[in-house]
């Protein structure tokens, strides 16, 4: 019922006029943000929450995320339907794109769905339990590994799981192997990091990560509970992933400004340590309204990171929006689709700094828990 009254008020708000919309920058502004690497720019429109980026082997940056089915068409009421609970308009299909310039994207259709997931073969009786518009795929990833396109990504329904599944080639394209089988069990936000040894590890929850096998068959050790040190002992709730930065691993993980669900801005948070395994800094903070966010670098070697719609109401306003307290309900600044963030990464001395450039994204909101 709580999920049905927001969509109502989403609805209502969207034609009020009270929220600013926009669509998708032109070409020139794309390209002009991307050079100036100083301002967030708006590349992609489309429902996508958990938007994930990363460059392929062929040169061109690969787009996934959770989206709704690709059936659906857009409406006023569905643009800001927030994706969860029972009036979700989330499918069970992958989507993907790619892109050489963040200008132009060329659809992959939908190379996967929950169908060529292991738990469709293990569990079928479940699958016909449960009615495909409640079927759920969320935060899909893509890896490149050993010359094969690897997706992972965590489900709710009709399976509480996840999946791990490796194409023939690089492209998004049937048919898929699951290599891991059962063994990949249930785990939320799954996601993949290999480090300079060749080792790649798997990371979940918030979080928790452990070493894969070569061939991706099975766990090589046991699973190790990573995370920030001091009060805040936690990244977050979910959209876990590390990168290796200046020689440091960085832990990013999201949360809520206030530490409530769905209470302020949707925030990406980062952690620093000389071992994969810890001890980590205690949490730092990467920029407001970019959690579940994906650094990435481009071809200059230039960091973003991916910024999406999260929030109870349409998007506000940016005046002001620095100062304001967001903490009565889930609020943000990005419009529904895909926004690119600039990303100030530096040493500064023995500390790795990681900022959103952008001033509206770059400063904890008076809403924020966390004193930085």
């Amino acid at each position: 019922m709580k999920t049905i009254i927001i969509s109502i008020l989403l609805l209502i708000a969207s034609f009020s006029g009270i929220y600013v919309t926009s669509s998708v920058s032109s070409p020139k502004e794309i390209r002009d943000a991307l050079t100036s690497h100083n301002r967030a720019i708006h590349v992609k429109d489309g429902w996508i929450r958990d938007p994930y980026i990363i460059k392929g082997p062929n040169g061109f940056y690969y787009l996934t995320g959770t989206t709704q089915s690709a059936a659906q068409k857009e409406t006023a009421s569905s643009k800001y339907n927030i994706g969860l609970g029972d009036s979700s308009l989330v499918g069970y299909e992958l989507q993907a794109w790619k892109t050489k310039d963040f200008t132009q994207w060329e659809s992959l259709d939908v190379p996967f769905t929950l169908k060529d997931g292991i738990w469709h073969q293990l569990n079928p009786e479940k699958f016909k339990e449960v009615p495909e518009s409640q079927w759920r795929l969320w935060a899909p990833e893509f890896h490149f590994i050993n010359n094969k396109l690897v997706v992972i990504h965590t489900s709710p329904s009709p399976v509480g799981s996840a999946n791990l599944v490796v194409a023939t080639g690089t492209e998004p394209k049937r048919p898929w192997s699951n290599p891991m089988g059962e063994k990949i069990g249930k785990r939320h936000d799954p996601s993949l990091f290999q480090d300079e040894d060749g080792t790649w590890w798997m990371i979940w929850g918030a979080t928790t990560i452990a070493p894969l096998k070569t061939d991706l068959t099975d766990f090589a050790g046991e699973p190790v509970n990573i995370g920030p040190s001091g009060e805040m002992s936690k990244m977050g709730h979910e959209g876990c992933l590390i990168r290796k930065i200046h020689g440091k691993y960085v832990l990013f993980g999201t949360g809520w400004s206030t530490g409530k669900m769905r209470k302020g801005s949707y925030n990406l948070y980062y952690a620093v340590a000389d071992k994969i395994t810890g001890p980590y800094s205690e949490r730092k903070f990467v920029g407001r309204f970019l959690g579940h966010g994906t650094p990435f670098q481009d071809d200059k070697g230039l960091w973003w990171c991916t910024a999406f719609y999260n929030g109870n109401v349409p998007p506000l306003a940016k005046d002001g929006i620095r100062t304001k307290d967001l903490s009565q309900n889930a609020q943000t600044i990005n419009e529904q689709g895909v926004t690119l963030v600039p990303l100030e990464v530096k040493m500064a001395g023995n500390e790795l700094i990681i900022r959103a450039i952008d001033p509206d994204y770059a400063t904890p909101g008076p809403d924020e828990a966390q004193k930085f």
